[in-house]
């Protein structure tokens, strides 16, 4: 064996298709396309979401609701959860940083206290925006209430 009588496996490998070379190729005529129609055309290719001239799906399904593009979007904490991380890392001022540090936000939220749960301690509380029973609970203790 050298070099010079390689070749590959027998059926491993095809010719491939000479499709639209004349009557003598077996495929000439229409070239293996059908007759008329749009796939037989050159320079066809189906759109997306075609269903060959019935409605599609997309227009068949009616549009609702909409996306206001005003919308502030707020991480909402309880002020049990504030009661329990001040306990936790004994906290009297509970600001984003540490929220952050919690794991309770990421650093890009918008944080908004809310009032479900009871609160013990005074806590002199920093967030983007409060409920009006967060900031009678937290006042109650004779904490703050401080929008950043």
């Amino acid at each position: 064996m050298n070099l010079s009588n390689l070749k590959p496996a027998a059926g491993s490998t095809k010719t491939a298709k000479r499709i639209g070379r004349g009557q003598g190729s077996g495929m000439g005529g229409t070239a293996t396309r059908g007759h008329k129609g749009a796939k037989s055309r050159s320079g066809y290719s189906r759109k997306r979401g075609f269903e060959g001239g019935q409605m599609p799906l997309q227009r068949r399904v009616p549009k609702f609701g909409f996306k206001n593009i005003n919308r502030i979007e707020y991480k909402a904490i309880n002020i049990d959860t504030l009661q329990a991380l001040a306990t936790a890392k004994a906290l009297s001022a509970i600001t984003l940083e540490n929220l952050v540090e919690a794991g309770f936000i990421s650093s890009h939220q918008l944080v908004k206290i809310l009032g479900k749960g009871e609160l013990t301690l005074k806590l002199d509380v920093t967030a983007n925006a409060f409920s009006a029973s967060a900031i009678k609970a937290i006042e109650a203790v004779g904490g703050t209430a401080t929008v950043c």
